[in-house]
C-alpha cells in the first residue's frame, strides 16, 4: 500500500492484493446504491462543441447471476453473513428485483469483510447510502462489524422538498457509522450559531469589537472557602464560583463585568471567538448539495460537497493519519483529507473516473503536486504490454486512459449511439490567434490498424466540421497510414505563424514516453471543468457564525 496513491481497478482485488492488515485509519465509502439507473457524467459546455458534452460514467444495476461469484464467497467463509443473505436469499426467492437486491448485498459483503481487515483497531467506516438500499445494508454491516460498533446514522439533507413530488419527497441521504474496536478516534463536531441564537445571546459588543455574552459567576452549590467580598460586592449565598486567585486574572483580563451599583453581581464575559460554536447532533441541514451553480461542481454524478467529507473525516481521524475510498468517484474524500493534513488512498474501477481524480488533485492542490508524476496511479499501464491489457479487458477503460495522456482531451460522449460514432472517441478545443473556438476529434484504436482507419478519421472531421484530428494506435503504424495522414495537410492557426499537422498518429508507447503530438496550446479549451485551488495551509480559528 502506497499513502497518497490511486488505485485503478475492482475494489475487492486492489484490497485483497495491496492493502495489508490493518493498515488505514478511516474508511468512507460512497458505494452505487442498486438504483437501476445510468450515471452520465455531464462536461463542461463549449461553444462549438456540437453534442450534449456527457457520457455514461457508470451503470448502477446488480443481478443475482451476476453476483453469484461474491455470493459463494461471502457464504462459504463469513458465518453470520452467510445466514443473512441465505435468509434473505430464501424469503424473496420468487422476486427477481429483490433477488437482484440479494445479489447486490454479496458484492458489498464481499468488499466489507475486507475493509474490515484493514482497518485499525481505532479506526471508523462510514458507509454513504440512501433508503433504496439501507436497511439492508445495516444487516450487512452488523454482521460484518458486529451489532455493538453500531455508533450512529447519520442523516444528510441533501436536497429541498420537491414541489412536483407525488409522496413524500425523498430529501435525505444515510451515512452509517461503524467503528472497529470499542475504543476509536473521535474528535466532536461543531456547528456556526444562528444568527437568532447570536441575537438573542451575544448582544453585547466590547470596544475592540468582540462580541460576547454575560454568564453567572455565583457558585451552583455551597463552597464557604468561595464566600469572600470582591471589588466591594458582597459574597452570593453560595459562594463565588471563582477562586481568589482565578477572580483576579479574569479582572486583570477585563473578562469580569461590574455593574453600576454593589447590590447587583458582577458577571463573566463569554466572548464569542473563543466558542466552538453548536455542538453537532447526527441530522446535518446545514451542508448544502453540489447543485449546477455550485463551485465545486465538476460534473461527476452523485458529486459530494467537500464540506460534508471534511466534517466526516476531521471527527474520526487525525492528521497525518490514512484515509481510505474505496469507492472514489470524483475524489471528494480525498481532497478533504489532502485539504485537511491527511495521507490518502482512493480505488475506482474506472479510467474516467481516476483520471477525472487525478486532474482534480493537480489542479487543487498545485504545490503538493506539481505534475502528472508526482500522483502515482497503481494499476494504470506503465509500458506497452500493460497497455494491450488494459485493451484487452476493456476498451472503454483503454479509451480513456489514452484521452486522460492527452492534454485537454475528453471522452466524445454526446448523442451518438454505440456503433455510430463514426470512430470518434474523444475532443478536444482550443482558440485560434483570433479568438475563434476551434475542435479536434481523435480516433483511438487497440486492435489492428490500417490506412482506411486513417482515411475515415479524416471524412469524419469533414463531416464533424473539425479542424485537426488524432489518430492513436496501440499497435504501430504502417506506412501507408503515415501518407494518408500526410495527405491532410497542415492546420494553419490563425492569427500567429504557427503550423501543425492536421491529422497526426500517435502509438501508445509515445504516450507512455510522453512525446506528445504537435497540438495547439494557446487558448485550449479543457472540456473537464477547472477544479478549484486549495489553500492547504492550517486553517485559522474563526468566528463560530
Amino acid at each position: 500500500m502506497q499513502p497518497n496513491s490511486l488505485y485503478f481497478g475492482d475494489n475487492l482485488n486492489v484490497l485483497r492484493a495491496e492493502f495489508p492488515d490493518e493498515s488505514v485509519d478511516l474508511i468512507y465509502l460512497d458505494p452505487p446504491f442498486n438504483s437501476k439507473r445510468d450515471y452520465n457524467m455531464v462536461f463542461r459546455e463549449i461553444a462549438g462543441a456540437g453534442d450534449t458534452a456527457q457520457i455514461q460514467a457508470f451503470t448502477d444495476t446488480h443481478t443475482f447471476e451476476g453476483a453469484q461469484e461474491d455470493f459463494h464467497y461471502v457464504v462459504t467463509h463469513h458465518d453470520r453473513l452467510s445466514r443473512v443473505l441465505d435468509a434473505l436469499k430464501l424469503t424473496y426467492s420468487g422476486d427477481a428485483q429483490m433477488l437482484s437486491m440479494v445479489g447486490y448485498l454479496a458484492v458489498m459483503a464481499a468488499r466489507l469483510i475486507e475493509m474490515h481487515r484493514v482497518l485499525k483497531p481505532t479506526g471508523t467506516l462510514y458507509l454513504h447510502c440512501d433508503e433504496v438500499a439501507s436497511h439492508y445494508l445495516k444487516l450487512v454491516l452488523d454482521a460484518v462489524f458486529g451489532p455493538a460498533r453500531f455508533k450512529t446514522e447519520v442523516i444528510w439533507q441533501r436536497t429541498n422538498v420537491h414541489s412536483d413530488s407525488k409522496h413524500w419527497s425523498d430529501v435525505r441521504d444515510s451515512i452509517f457509522c461503524y467503528t472497529k474496536g470499542e475504543s476509536a478516534t473521535w474528535h466532536a463536531q461543531h456547528a456556526r450559531y444562528s444568527e437568532e441564537y447570536l441575537a438573542s445571546k451575544y448582544r453585547f459588543v466590547d470596544a475592540d469589537g468582540r462580541r460576547y455574552q454575560l454568564d453567572n459567576m455565583t457558585s451552583p452549590n455551597p463552597r464557604p472557602n468561595m464566600m469572600y467580598e470582591w471589588q466591594g460586592h458582597a459574597s452570593p449565598r453560595a459562594g463565588w464560583r471563582y477562586s481568589r486567585e482565578t477572580m483576579q486574572r479574569l479582572h486583570d483580563e477585563g473578562r469580569i463585568w461590574y455593574p453600576d451599583t454593589k447590590d447587583k453581581r458582577p458577571r463573566l464575559k463569554r466572548y464569542l471567538d473563543e466558542q466552538s460554536g453548536v455542538l453537532l447532533g447526527n441530522i446535518w441541514t446545514d451542508i448544502a448539495p453540489i447543485n449546477s451553480r455550485a463551485a465545486e461542481r465538476l460534473g461527476y454524478p452523485t458529486q459530494k460537497p467537500v464540506a460534508l467529507l471534511e466534517r466526516l473525516i476531521a471527527a474520526s481521524s487525525n492528521e497525518g493519519e490514512i484515509v481510505l475510498d474505496p469507492c472514489c468517484g470524483c475524489g471528494t474524500a480525498l481532497v478533504a483529507a489532502q485539504k485537511l493534513g491527511r495521507r490518502w488512498c482512493g480505488i475506482d474501477i474506472t479510467s474516467l473516473a481516476t483520471s477525472t481524480i487525478k486532474k482534480r488533485l493537480l489542479e487543487s492542490f498545485p504545490e503538493s503536486f506539481p505534475t502528472p508524476a508526482s500522483i502515482t496511479v497503481v494499476g494504470f499501464p506503465a509500458d506497452v504490454a500493460g497497455a494491450r491489457e488494459l485493451a484487452l479487458a476493456d476498451r472503454h477503460n483503454f479509451q480513456n486512459w489514452v484521452l486522460s495522456l492527452l492534454p485537454g482531451a475528453r471522452p466524445r460522449g454526446g448523442t451518438a449511439k454505440k456503433g455510430a460514432d463514426q470512430g470518434i472517441d474523444g475532443v478536444w478545443m482550443w482558440q485560434d490567434g483570433r479568438g475563434v473556438a476551434q475542435r479536434g476529434i481523435i480516433s483511438v484504436k487497440s486492435g489492428h490498424v490500417n490506412a482506411a482507419q486513417v482515411r475515415d478519421l479524416i471524412g469524419a472531421m469533414t463531416s464533424e466540421g473539425a479542424a485537426m484530428g488524432l489518430f492513436v494506435t496501440l499497435e504501430p503504424p504502417t506506412k501507408p497510414m503515415a501518407d494518408a495522414a500526410a495527405v491532410a495537410g497542415h492546420y494553419e492557426l490563425a492569427g500567429t505563424t504557427a503550423s501543425f499537422p492536421r491529422v497526426q498518429i500517435v502509438t501508445a508507447e509515445d504516450l507512455l514516453a510522453e512525446r506528445l503530438p504537435q497540438l495547439p496550446l494557446t487558448g485550449m479549451l479543457a472540456g473537464f471543468k477547472q477544479a478549484q485551488i486549495i489553500d492547504e495551509s492550517p486553517p485559522h480559528p474563526e468566528l463560530p457564525l
